[in-house]
């Protein structure tokens, strides 16, 4: 790559989400043929305030900012003297995520060619413990004035360039940044060779970062597409940012469908309870609304009764009691239902909502029982949870590639017992005190809607 222009640069921020916050320096340094020919180094006034954990990390102050030019007005020249030459950063794809930002925020386009030094490195020198600049540069005895400023980390850089190429032979030298290249887009901490073998098919996924921290887990049909998905917009999103500043290592599973890989998915996020997954975490005690037959209101409940018998009706499962309460108290109103006969207030008579106009009566005489409570379950409708249609367990065999594993799922009252590779197997399920949990339900239920679609065959025990 020596006749083609590279661009070592740095910039800093008021923080690291691409999508929101700003920059506030940019230094770059343009070689052509092993020789720096020019220089681009700006202060930027970021449009609002630098936190103070980042002013101290890097000494840029907002008082040092208020006579810099916002990004807006140099972003026609800086993009012209960027050109199309390749980027050359530490942790490359955090730069370029800021300065594509920056440039979309004013209708601008700008995808640049990248070399990740970080990346970089970890190829070169796979033995170093650390490969932060920092350390890069005590190992190689390089000197900078400042840390954590954009000229002197862009000078640092193009310095531990030069070591890198006196060091190294020039076939080592060219086959690290073919193999960079060729792996640009992977997260800087990341092996490509832990990507060897990702498979096209169903399963589960695991992000990991230092010491092995569970980061994220996920599913898919198609586990290549999906993982490789996440590394390509980094840019556009902070989650899959800080996802690519964190991850070093990859896990995944093969499944023998979408059925078996979010069921998985549900499971390992529950044991693990990795810090960028949101859903499917444990959940606490649920409550439903019970509404036995020949009864005129609903009952809150546990959750739990789902996995049971019923003689009545199941409505919501909600995280709380209140959340229950605030729901049924919303669908009241919408549909001009009692409070009081729903058990939401206390009293007799007319009730106030009455006196409002949003009861149509029932509590005064004014509305038959029998028609008040055909409309409460009718507005409940949408909210019902499904009856287990079963008389006892079930196994769902799954099966969705013709050369692909089956699995054999043992379900009963929609509580999830296990799976095994053959029927035999899965016979011997017994569960261990198996508890209803909401994830599950939920999944197997829209499966079960619909299980030829599915490539499953539901068999009763």
């Amino acid at each position: 790559m020596s006749d083609t222009p590279l661009i070592f640069i740095d910039v800093e921020t008021t923080g690291t989400r691409a999508t929101r916050d700003r920059i506030t320096e940019i230094a770059a340094l343009k070689v052509v043929n092993g020789h720096v020919t020019d220089r681009w180094i700006s202060m930027i006034n970021p449009g609002t305030c630098v936190p103070s954990h980042i002013s101290q990390l890097t000494g840029i102050y907002d008082d040092m900012l208020i006579d810099a030019p916002a990004f807006a007005t140099i972003a026609h020249a800086l993009r012209e003297w960027l050109g199309d030459a390749c980027l050359v950063a530490h942790n490359a794809r955090f730069d370029a995520s800021f300065l594509r930002n920056e440039f979309k925020r004013i209708d601008m386009t700008y995808q640049p060619r990248l070399l990740c030094t970080l990346r970089l490195s970890r190829r070169l020198m796979p033995e170093l413990p650390k490969h932060n600049l920092s350390a890069l540069l005590a190992h190689f005895s390089l000197q900078r004035l400042r840390q954590h400023r954009a000229e002197d980390d862009a000078a640092a850089l193009w310095q531990l360039w030069q070591a890198w190429q006196r060091q190294y032979d020039e076939a080592t030298w060219q086959a690290a940044l073919a193999d960079e290249q060729r792996h640009r887009s992977l997260p800087a901490h990341l092996s490509s060779k832990q990507l060897a073998g990702l498979p096209a098919s169903p399963g589960v996924y695991l992000f990991y970062g230092h010491n092995r921290l569970p980061l994220y887990v996920g599913k898919s049909i198609n586990l290549r597409s999906r993982v490789l998905g996440h590394f390509q917009r980094d840019h556009q999103d902070d989650k899959e940012m800080r996802l690519a500043q964190q991850i070093q290592h990859i896990e995944w599973e093969e499944t023998a469908g979408d059925l078996s890989a979010q069921l998985r998915e549900a499971q390992l996020v529950k044991e693990l309870m990795p810090i960028m997954n949101r859903q499917l975490r444990r959940q606490g005690q649920l409550k439903t609304w019970y509404w036995p037959s020949g009864q005129r209101y609903p009952t809150l409940v546990s959750g739990s009764v789902i996995s049971q018998p019923q003689l009545g009706k199941l409505f919501g499962l909600f995280h709380s009691a209140k959340q229950a309460k605030d729901t049924l108290r919303s669908i009241a109103e919408a549909h001009q239902l009692c409070p009081q006969v729903l058990g939401l207030e206390k009293g007799t008579g007319r009730c106030f909502a009455n006196q409002l106009g949003k009861c149509r009566g029932v509590c005064c005489g004014k509305e038959p029982m029998d028609a008040h409570t055909q409309r409460a379950q009718q507005a409940l409708a949408t909210l019902q949870v499904s009856s287990w249609p079963w008389q006892g367990r079930i196994i769902i065999r799954e099966k969705s590639r013709k050369n692909g594993p089956t699995s054999h799922h043992v379900v009963d009252h929609w509580c999830y017992l296990g799976c095994a590779t053959t029927k035999q197997r899965a016979l011997g399920l017994k569960g261990d005190a198996p508890k209803f949990d909401v994830d599950t339900y939920r999944i197997l239920n829209r499966f079960l809607r619909e299980p030829e679609r599915h490539n499953l065959t539901v068999s009763p025990l």
